[in-house]
Formats: C-alpha cells, structure tokens, sequence
C-alpha cells in the first residue's frame, strides 16, 4: 500500500504515522495506543536519565509489545551567566506584574547523552531513537546501532540532512516551518529562519538515500497522502495527538486547542531560549525586541520560569505557554488508537483515487 515501504520494515510498524514526542503532554499511555494501532508511538526522555528512561520504558511495555521511540535531547551547558540589561529591562514589567524577583544569572544544565545513558538505552533495544537540538557524537551513535536501534533525527535543511546521514542517522525528519514545538536541529535558529514542509520534503528526498519522514503541518490523511506524494516514507504528527483523551494537556490547553486558527501560533525564543512555535502572547511579543540577548536552550527557563508558575497561579494568559503547530484546527478530540485508523483510512482512500 505504501509506495516507499522502508520506514514500516526498519521499524516493524504497519503504518508510517510517528507520534511526536512532546514532553509534558504525551506519556506512555497515549504512545502505547498509536504503537497498538501499527504506527509508532514516541516516548519524550529529554529531561531523563538512564534510571527513570527505564522506568518509563518498563511502563511502556506493560502496555503494548509494539515498537516504540526514545527521544533524548544533545545540547550543551552553561554557568552563572549575568542577564543582560536588555533583556533583564524586557523582563522587569513581568516580574513586576507578578510579584516575582529576577535572578541576577542565568545557567543551564548539559545534555550530552553520555555513555551510561547510551550503554542503559542499548540493553532497552527500543526500535527507535531520535535525537533532538543536535546528535550524540559517533561513539554514542555506534553503540545504539549495534544494538539494532533505528536511529532518527530532524532536519530543517538539505545541508543539515546531508550532515546527519553522515553521522549515522538511518531516518531523517524533515521538520518544515509549519510544525509545533521546539525546532529540532541545529542551524536554523533563528524565528524568522526555516523552510515549508511543502519545499523541503522532496528536496530532502533527492538529496539523502535513507528514508524520509514528513512533519509539519500535517494533521489529516491529505497531509500523509501529500507527503507520500512528495516522496517521503512516513509522516509525524505531533499536534494532531493532543487532543486525544490519552494525551496528558490540561482542560484549559484542550479548550484551546478546540477552537485552534491557523493564525494562532509564533516562533518565540522567549520562554525557553530554543525557538518553538507556540501559541501568541503578549509576554512573547514584549520579549521579541531583546531576542538577541535572549539566553539558548534551555537557559532561557531559569528566567520564564518563575513569571510561568506565577502565571499560572494567577490565571493570567498574558504569559502563557503553549506549544503547537498551524495545522491545529484539524485536530480531532478522539482516542489516539481510533485516530491512527481513521488518518490510515483517509490516506488510503486519497492515493487509491
């Protein structure tokens, strides 16, 4: 049925639909459903180490004895950084809003995906891996593959495409500009920097041999339909799972959703110092004018932290933070498993015509 069947073969999946792995709202029960229905569910394993990965990945398998991803995050650290007057003026008036002192510096803890945590994944022999913000370096690689782990990351060019393949990885994630979420590789840091989905899935293809997958804006069977077309071997979908009753969102974040306008979201470095697409704030929009100062991935939270739980307790959404992508009016409030079998049905029926 599908046209390009490597991606179902690496993995051991019966339809080429990746869940996102979206921490803080996807959880084994969500991920296990979409793996029971043949696609691939996706655990978010950024902010863990090699004891809670194994107990996720313990909670998982009680669940489903399908296949399943790991994502990790690779990024580097940094140390008691003074805030800089720029960005610290950006910051005062929401401070002051909310009744919460500023930190004089900003810090941020690596993520290296170290040896002990490769050595813990390699004996989980998950049928996937993906790597998020930048690659482990090849010792790291090598050892996941040994063990037979399928090893994906995203793209956001040709260039960075190319890059990957050389360092190891076996499935590229063409991520285009539509998407929600972090941007998931690195070169294209900047909010006003990226490429379509559209464009850069075919200019993928032709470029690397390994299999492509489509994310971005794709929230429907005409997406997947669409992206087969282009060339790739599969699709992920990370905002189309949201508002399923398996998913961990908040009522108010599923409220949001419900009534979600192609219009709604921005890329915005100003809650975490990665640039995400996610819903429009008057905090985001304050924040654009010291972009330049604004610390990197994941500095930027020492900061948005304390003004986010203020926030929250508050009530107040002019300092809310929301991540999704554009295609968010076509998600569905259904559960994940039923939705994997009606994007199937829709795609099929599309490419059949």
């Amino acid at each position: 049925m599908w046209r390009d069947s490597r991606l179902c073969e690496r993995l051991g999946i019966e339809h080429p639909i990746i869940q996102a792995p979206m921490l803080g709202a996807v959880g084994p029960t969500l991920a296990a459903e979409v793996s029971k229905a043949g696609g691939l569910g996706s655990l978010a394993c950024g902010d863990k180490g090699a004891e809670e990965t194994e107990q996720l990945v313990a909670r998982m398998r009680q669940l489903t004895d399908r296949p399943f991803n790991l994502n990790f995050w690779v990024h580097p650290g940094a140390d008691a950084i003074p805030v800089p007057g720029a960005l610290a003026a950006a910051l005062s008036p929401w401070a002051d809003r909310l009744g919460v002192g500023l930190p004089e510096t900003w810090s941020a803890p690596a993520r290296p995906f170290g040896p002990a945590l490769a050595e813990a994944v390699a004996d989980l022999r998950p049928a996937a891996v993906s790597f998020h913000f930048d690659l482990p370096d090849a010792e790291r690689i090598a050892t996941l593959k040994a063990a037979g782990i399928v090893i994906l990351s995203s793209a956001h060019t040709v260039a960075s495409a190319r890059k990957q393949v050389a360092a190891g990885v076996d499935v590229i994630i063409a991520q285009g500009w539509e998407a929600g979420g972090h941007r998931g590789a690195p070169g294209v840091t900047q909010p006003m920097d990226g490429v379509g989905t559209m464009a850069l899935v075919p200019q993928v293809v032709d470029a690397v041999g390994v299999p492509v997958v489509a994310a971005g804006g794709i929230g429907d069977g005409r997406g997947i339909a669409a992206a087969i077309m282009l060339g790739a071997a599969g699709v992920q979908m990370g905002t189309a799972f949201l508002r399923c009753p398996e998913s961990d969102l908040s009522d108010a974040a599923r409220a949001r959703l419900a009534v979600a306008a192609d219009t709604d979201t921005a890329f915005t470095r100003a809650f975490t110092g990665g640039t995400a697409r996610g819903l429009r704030s008057a905090y985001a929009s304050d924040l654009a004018r010291a972009d330049d100062f604004v610390p990197t991935f994941p500095g930027m939270l020492g900061l948005s932290g304390p003004l986010l739980a203020a926030a929250g307790a508050r009530g107040d959404d002019g300092l809310r933070y929301q991540l999704y992508g554009q295609a968010a009016a076509l998600s569905r409030a259904m559960p994940a498993g039923d939705l994997v079998t009606a994007l199937v049905a829709e795609a099929r029926a599309l490419m059949q015509r």
